[in-house]
C-alpha cells in the first residue's frame, strides 16, 4: 500500500487558471480519508502551498521552493532546510541586472519582483479569485538589490529568471551555469499560462529558470520526511509535470507524470496520465493508487 502522494503544483494539481478542479478534490480526499499522507511539493513560498495544503486537507508536512524547505504544518515551523544565503541572492540579482533580465526572489512567506511580468503577472491575475489569506503574497519594490541589501532577512527559498526571447534567456542561462555555489534548473521549453480577464483569456508564455542551493529537489526533501516517519521509498508515489519534478518521479516507488510533462520527465515516469487540465491527478489516485 501506498502511504505517501507527493504532489507538485502548477501544471500538475492545478489546472493552467492555477485551479483545483472538483474531480481532483474528490480523489484527494478519498486518498487522505484511506490514510494516505498527501504532500504537495511546489516551487512557491511556504504560505502559498499551506493555503493549498489546507483546502485539500493535506494537513501534515509540504514542500517550498522546490525542495529547499519541508514545513509541518501542524507543527507550523520548517523542519528542514537548504536556504540559499542572502550573498548568492545578491550576487545572481546583480547578474541579472547587468544583463537586463527579468528575476524575482522568493522568500519563505513571498515573491520580491520589480514589475508584475510573467510568474509574477500569473499569481497576481490568480490571488484576484481568493480570499486575502490565501492569496500568494507580491512585494514590489523599485530596486530588488538594494532592497534586499538592506534587509534583514537572511535565507531564500529560489530566484526565478524569465524572458519571453529564448536567444536573450539562453544567453543568461549560460552565464548563471558559471556559478558554482547554486544549482541551475535545466528547463529547456516555454512555460505557458493562462489568465482570466473578465470572459477573455490571456496567455503568458515565457523562458525561465530556477536557482536553488546546492544539491536541492523535491525527492531530496522527500527522503527527510520518509526517513522521518518510516517509510520506504517503494511507498511514495511521485505526481509532477517538469524538469523540477524529475527526481521525485524517478526515485519514487511510482513515479507519474503528467500529459503534458516535458519529454524527460515522461521518460523516468511508470505512468503518463492526463494532462492538468483533464484531471490527470484524479485519474491518477483513482486508477493506480485507490486500488493499487
Amino acid at each position: 500500500m501506498y502511504k505517501l502522494i507527493a504532489i507538485d503544483l502548477d501544471g500538475t494539481l492545478l489546472n493552467s487558471q492555477g485551479e483545483i478542479s472538483d474531480e481532483n478534490r474528490l480523489y484527494l480526499k478519498k486518498a487522505i480519508d484511506k490514510g494516505i499522507n498527501v504532500v504537495l511539493a511546489s516551487g512557491r513560498p511556504i504560505d502559498s502551498v499551506e493555503n493549498l495544503s489546507l483546502e485539500i486537507g493535506a494537513n501534515k508536512y509540504l514542500i517550498s521552493g522546490n525542495g529547499a524547505v519541508v514545513y509541518g504544518i501542524q507543527e507550523k515551523e520548517i523542519l528542514y532546510n537548504k536556504f540559499l544565503s542572502k550573498a548568492q541572492v545578491l550576487n545572481i540579482i546583480k547578474m541579472c541586472k547587468d544583463n537586463s533580465i527579468y528575476c524575482n526572489v522568493y522568500t519563505e512567506n513571498e515573491i520580491i519582483a520589480e514589475s508584475l511580468n510573467y510568474n509574477i503577472l500569473f499569481y497576481y491575475r490568480e490571488n484576484a479569485n481568493k480570499d486575502e489569506e490565501k492569496r500568494t503574497k507580491i512585494n514590489i519594490v523599485n530596486d530588488m538589490y538594494k532592497y534586499i541589501e538592506s534587509s534583514q532577512v537572511e535565507k531564500y527559498l529560489k530566484i526565478t529568471v524569465c524572458d519571453d526571447s529564448q536567444l536573450i534567456f539562453n544567453s543568461i542561462l549560460r552565464k548563471l551555469k558559471t556559478i558554482s555555489d547554486v544549482d541551475v534548473l535545466d528547463v529547456s521549453h516555454m512555460s505557458r499560462k493562462i489568465i482570466k480577464d473578465g470572459t477573455e483569456r490571456i496567455q503568458i508564455e515565457y523562458f525561465y529558470t530556477e536557482i536553488t542551493n546546492r544539491n536541492v529537489n523535491k525527492w531530496e526533501a522527500i527522503k527527510y520526511i520518509i526517513e522521518k516517519d518510516r517509510i520506504n521509498p517503494e511507498q511514495v508515489v511521485g505526481i509532477g509535470d517538469n524538469i523540477n519534478d524529475k527526481e521525485m518521479i524517478e526515485y519514487a516507488g511510482l513515479g507519474i507524470a503528467m500529459g503534458n510533462s516535458s519529454p524527460d520527465v515522461k521518460a523516468v515516469a511508470k505512468i503518463v496520465v492526463a494532462d492538468n487540465n483533464s484531471d490527470g491527478v484524479a485519474e491518477a489516485i483513482k486508477k493506480y493508487i485507490l486500488d493499487d
